[in-house]
């Protein structure tokens, strides 16, 4: 037999599941708006990047053409030399999931020096991802991008 009191408990019970299904967050929506990315001849579109809190900030291109056997000072003004830069160390990540097919499997400069090591900066091995910093007079290759941002962003 079903009491008058078990049925306030439950029901105090389903209150307070209903009080914080209202307080937790509620799932939203991520619009990514079709938008057109020029591409000059042989650059690849690598992916968007994600800004704070996960919003879209921009897109990333991987030009064509690569440098070998450049220490990092090289590798930047190489880079600078076709307006562009060499990636950050999040834009790598991105490059080695989205096109790790268009790099060797060797290290790779990105444009970050070591936030406490003066002379040295950070590199990434696209064989395995793996990311390191390393003296900026070794001699590794570069890759060089640009960054696009479209105005509906």
């Amino acid at each position: 037999m079903i009491t008058l009191e078990q049925i306030e408990i439950e029901q105090t019970r389903i209150v307070a599941l209903i009080e914080a299904f209202r307080k937790q967050p509620m799932p939203t929506e991520y619009v990514v708006a079709g938008v057109k990315i020029p591409l000059a001849p042989g650059e690849r579109y690598a992916g968007l990047m994600l800004g704070e809190e996960g919003k879209q900030d921009y897109h990333l291109i991987l030009l064509p053409g690569e440098a070998e056997d450049v220490d990092w000072k090289a590798a930047c003004e190489w880079a600078s030399e076709r307006d562009a830069s060499l990636p950050t160390r999040r834009e790598q990540s991105l490059l080695f999931a989205n096109l790790k097919d268009e790099f060797e499997a060797a290290w790779y400069w990105s444009g970050e020096p070591h936030e406490e090591n003066s002379g040295w900066a950070w590199c990434q091995l696209f064989k395995d991802g793996f990311q390191d910093y390393s003296l900026q007079t070794l001699e590794f290759r570069a890759r060089a991008v640009r960054r696009f941002i479209p105005s509906v962003i």
